[in-house]
């Protein structure tokens, strides 16, 4: 596994719509373990593909109540087939390093998706872990949180709101 090179907002592989999965091979699997690795070094609970240069439908999440115990999840070919709800959070990104805006996100969503066997999942997330999933969810439409945010502004290092983290 390695690290790969985050991009940075200003790349315009960040503003392209992604493309699917024709299959699930060993490229896609070792694109999705490069990304893990890749997410932790940058102390992100998301990352997308389009983020290390992949134009593919692909992204990870820690999701979880409780970020040391959480579960990373991968999701091969993603689609939000239900959304409700509205909350409103700081976020932040790994390709937008210093910055935190204020975005409104669904409360609930239902995704439907692929994992790395094949398998075809739905899973409803609320919450923080909605945030995550539609933040990288996203990206793979060629969006930053930064076309969605109000009140854009530099991080303060070491002080963070609840909720606030590079998605």
């Amino acid at each position: 596994m390695a690290l790969r090179n985050i991009l940075k907002e200003d790349d315009p592989t960040l503003r392209k719509r992604s493309r699917e999965v024709p299959e699930i091979n060993e490229r896609i699997l070792i694109l999705l373990d490069d990304m893990k690795d890749t997410m932790r070094e940058g102390a992100g609970v998301g990352l997308a593909a389009p983020q290390v240069g992949v134009l593919r439908r692909v992204f990870i999440a820690s999701l979880g109540n409780d970020q040391e115990e959480s579960e990373l999840k991968e999701f091969i070919d993603p689609e939000i087939i239900e959304a409700e709800g509205e909350q409103e959070g700081d976020e932040g990104c790994l390709s937008v390093p210093g910055y935190v805006g204020t975005v409104k996100r669904p409360e609930r969503i239902r995704i439907k998706y692929k994992d790395r066997q094949g398998d075809e999942k739905v899973e409803d997330f609320t919450d923080f872990d909605a945030v995550i999933v539609c933040h990288e969810f996203d990206h793979l439409e060629g969006v930053l949180y930064t076309d969605k945010a109000e009140d854009i502004r530099e991080a303060v290092a070491g002080v963070q709101d609840e909720g606030e983290t590079d998605i």
